[in-house]
């Protein structure tokens, strides 16, 4: 039965069985290769320094996940994929699994129309072919935005060789929802500090980029939504400022990097409910929406009772931030 609430968890996380039996059967020529330990939980190891999992069934099975998101007061998932995303593969195969996971997501739309949309993924590590599945993907019932990674390989999201994506992601309407890329640094490996501090810095940079780098003034139309709640970017907005206002190299705008957090969506994802009335204090209620991480063992396991302990929130900020945000940005 489908909650009462109207709520859409905007950073919920999906990998189709499709999806990992192509990279089991394809992977190893490109280095990557899916494992199942002891316990039959599945991996997707990339070279030796990206390993995602454990992918339990309940990032799998649509059925166990109606479930959860009925106990979650959830109405609505936009299925996504996370790391280490396809930019890994060769552009055959980059192709085939960005096919693959589309249309998962949307067969997965059609068979609960009400209850899960999703966000293409794209080869992006070949602009050319990510164009391509783009026009091909946005066809598809359920599409209702775009995922990317922070970065592309060695590749920078205002690298220019992007640019001819984000223009049909614009004329199409459709958003780009970001989610970083681990960072693999000696000095994170120990206490999941790769994940609690280097996930919010990806974040920022990725953002930093899109500011500095032009990509939000080339295009004025095209929403980008941050995950983490933007990460560290907020809270290093006069340090972005003070490196416009005295840097050369950092005159690439001609507005202080603070005027763009607006042009930004944000998740929820604070873990910190003082941390959440800052950011809407900072951006407005209406750049926010939930997000939860599902189903990791780092997400929100109740994303929409965390939202009732922000007591400074008002009825029309709670909807907002439950249903209409999303519902707006997503032309639900």
């Amino acid at each position: 039965m489908k909650p009462p609430i109207q709520t859409i968890d905007t950073h919920a996380h999906y990998f189709p069985q499709t999806y990992i039996d192509l990279i089991a059967r394809h992977g190893k020529r490109c280095g990557t290769t899916v494992t199942v330990d002891d316990k039959g939980v599945t991996f997707i190891q990339v070279g030796l320094l990206l390993r995602t999992g454990p992918i339990t069934r309940t990032f799998i099975d649509l059925d166990e996940r109606l479930k959860i998101m009925d106990a979650q007061g959830v109405g609505m998932h936009a299925l996504s994929l996370t790391q280490p995303m396809v930019y890994w593969a060769d552009d055959d195969l980059g192709v085939q699994l960005c096919v693959a996971f589309n249309d998962a997501i949307s067969a997965a739309h059609l068979a609960h129309p009400d209850r899960l949309i999703g966000f293409a993924c794209l080869p992006m590590q070949n602009p050319t072919l990510a164009v391509q599945e783009l026009e091909r993907a946005a066809k598809l019932p359920g599409i209702k935005g775009v995922y990317f990674a922070t970065a592309v390989r060695d590749r920078e999201l205002s690298d220019r060789s992007f640019f001819p994506v984000y223009e049909r992601c614009e004329a199409l309407g459709l958003p780009i929802f970001l989610h970083p890329m681990m960072i693999n640094n000696e000095r994170l490996k120990q206490f999941y500090l790769i994940n609690l501090c280097g996930n919010p810095f990806e974040t920022a940079i990725a953002a930093s980029h899109l500011i500095y780098g032009g990509v939000l003034d080339a295009f004025p139309k095209l929403e980008v939504s941050l995950p983490h709640a933007g990460g560290v970017l907020p809270i290093l907005r006069g340090r972005l400022d003070r490196g416009f206002y005295t840097r050369t190299e950092c005159k690439t705008i001609t507005k202080p990097p603070s005027s763009y957090l607006k042009r930004f969506t944000y998740d929820t994802i604070t873990y910190d409910e003082e941390l959440l009335e800052d950011l809407i204090k900072l951006v407005g209620a209406d750049r926010i929406m939930v997000g939860s991480d599902y189903c990791f063992d780092i997400a929100y396991e109740e994303p929409v009772r965390f939202l009732d302990d922000v007591k400074s929130l008002t009825g029309k900020q709670k909807q907002q931030i439950l249903w209409s945000n999303a519902a707006k940005l997503l032309k639900l």
